[in-house]
């Protein structure tokens, strides 16, 4: 036994070795020292508990001294009004160390004691959760005022892309109201003009507390309020977003107050929406955007969510306005209107799948389609109803002095005025799959009997390459003018003045179409052929004027020979 001499632990170490020893022998042991060795292990767990108990006491002490430490320094904060970043970057980081450090002290108290919490560590979890509380409604404080007081307002300069402010429009009234309703000529915008915009960021907070905010966030989502930061960022910038859409005077309307808008009032609406539209995407809301990730950047997509909580409501209530215009009335005035809106949609859309990409913006992405499909439906159907309304316009008088008719100058003005969205409108008809569309009525045999059947079907070959689809609608277009025309002719009792009345008209077709952007459209053919058709009625004109002279001075001859016979 001699191997067991010594004192204190170096005894339990010895014995502790000679039991491994002994039990990894594979001797059988006997029911004696299978108690005994029962009883040793009972005792070790209780020394083991004991110890560990000691160490966990240690550690909890420790806790709550930090957790005093750190809630006086919280509370203390709470209690003063003033805000702690006015006092500067450095104390408003210092407040956001003392809840990390809070959180570190929840975790390790959550964590203690595999076999329970007593009464004490019980008390110190809820006294650091009640402190975590109201750090962060002190924070919520703290984030809302950063982001009001350091709010940079929209200046209008930079929203520099604007809807050519030109009338783009008919005047109100139907085609049958020519008098009243027509122009010389429309003023308008190029469309290169309408498209020359370009995206930009601008600062819509100051960048100076940006690092501020993004801290501030990154703390609150990180102890699990990010939807209390979420909604305090969208209910500030919702406010600053009213005011950008007050400052451009947009309305709230409904799709009702829209439907009952007169046309004037309509027309002021929508160049007002394509404005808004356009600087809300093109710059707006690619700051917006870009001030969100700046904030919620490192936190998964809680940027875009507060992104899209922001802007949603206005950008409904804008394709709202959309969607009531092409429930509208499809009236030839509200054409061009309705074609710049549909482009600009178009034009848009890339910007918009981007802004509101993933999950949260697929509401706002599959609204927006949708009313762009239902602006470029009105946009065509009211362009083809058009067709109907000249050849429905019926006169019960001749027009005075055989001059223009205001139907072919409103028709004409029309058309000039449609060569802007030249590629829109193409596109847009090539998707109308019905044919009898395409047709286009043969000229009156007055005009031309020789060509009537020329005329009556359109040849590819007479015009250019580009917009096929739209030139046979132009081509079917001046033909029912036409048509129209001829039967206006018939209310004169004088043929010399149906002649003139056809030649003025004819020859102001012509010259619109080769002094307009209509050349490209038409082509020379057209060309050619409508100023034969001027020449034929010039000639008619001047056999029916100088046929009853003749006839007279034939029957004067006539009769000067009666008497000069009679007279011999």
């Amino acid at each position: 036994m001699g191997e067991f001499e010594g004192d204190g632990e170096e005894k339990l170490i010895v014995a502790a070795n000679y039991l491994v020893k002994e039990l990894r022998s594979g001797k059988s042991l006997t029911r004696n020292a299978k108690n005994v060795l029962q009883n040793l292990l009972s005792e070790l767990s209780r020394v083991a508990s004991s110890e560990d108990r000691e160490d966990e006491e240690d550690d909890i002490g420790e806790i709550e001294q930090r957790l005093n430490v750190v809630s006086e320094k919280i509370m203390t904060r709470d209690v003063d009004e003033s805000m702690i970043w006015d006092l500067g970057s450095d104390e408003g980081n210092a407040f956001l160390d003392a809840v990390k450090e809070l959180r570190a002290l929840i975790d390790r108290l959550d964590a203690s004691s595999g076999l329970g919490k007593t009464g004490t560590e019980e008390q110190s979890l809820r006294k650091a959760h009640d402190v975590l509380q109201t750090a962060m409604a002190r924070l919520e404080d703290e984030f809302r005022h950063l982001l009001v007081e350091n709010r940079l307002p929209f200046e209008l300069e930079h929203a520099s892309f604007r809807s050519n402010e030109a009338d783009l429009a008919v005047e109100e009234g139907s085609v049958a109201s020519f008098g009243a309703a027509s122009t010389e000529d429309l003023n308008l915008g190029s469309s290169n003009g309408r498209r020359n915009s370009a995206e930009m960021v601008v600062d819509l907070i100051n960048p100076d507390v940006i690092s501020d905010l993004k801290n501030i966030a990154n703390t609150m989502v990180a102890s699990g309020y990010d939807r209390e930061c979420i909604q305090v960022c969208t209910v500030v910038r919702k406010d600053s977003l009213d005011e950008f859409l007050y400052n451009h005077e947009v309305e709230k309307l409904s799709i009702e107050d829209v439907l009952k808008m007169d046309w004037s009032t309509l027309n002021t609406n929508i160049k007002k929406w394509v404005r808004v539209m356009r600087n809300m995407v093109q710059v707006y809301l690619l700051s917006e955007k870009s001030l969100d990730n700046h904030i919620f950047g490192d936190v998964n997509e809680i940027g875009l969510t507060c992104f899209v909580d922001t802007v949603k409501a206005p950008m409904m209530q804008l394709l709202n306005f959309g969607e009531a215009v092409s429930l509208g009335p499809r009236q030839p005035e509200k054409l061009l209107r309705i074609l710049e809106m549909y482009e600009l949609a178009s034009e848009l859309l890339p910007e918009i799948d981007a802004l509101f990409s993933d999950h949260p913006g697929s509401i706002v992405r599959a609204e927006y389609r949708e009313v762009m499909r239902r602006l470029g439906d009105c946009a065509r159907t009211t362009f083809l109803e058009f067709k109907s309304a000249i050849a429905a316009d019926v006169s019960s008088h001749p027009f005075p002095g055989g001059a223009v008719h205001p139907l072919t100058n409103y028709v004409m003005n029309y058309l000039m005025a449609l060569t802007d969205f030249s590629q829109t409108l193409d596109s847009l008809l090539m998707e109308q799959d019905d044919a009898e569309d395409l047709t286009i009525p043969p000229s009156p045999d007055v005009l031309n009997p020789v060509m009537v059947e020329e005329e009556s079907t359109y040849e590819s070959s007479s015009s250019p390459e580009k917009f096929l689809v739209m030139t046979r609608h132009f081509y079917s277009i001046t033909s029912v003018l036409e048509a129209n025309l001829q039967e206006k002719s018939k209310l004169y009792r004088d043929v010399s003045l149906r002649h003139i009345f056809l030649l003025n008209n004819i020859h102001y077709m012509t010259r619109k179409v080769l002094k307009s952007e209509l050349r490209h459209i038409f082509g020379d053919k057209w060309n050619r052929k409508h100023t034969w058709k001027f020449q034929q009625q010039a000639t008619e004109y001047e056999r029916a004027t100088w046929l009853p002279v003749l006839s007279f001075l034939k029957d004067e001859g006539a009769g000067s020979g009666s008497s000069s016979g009679s007279g011999s």
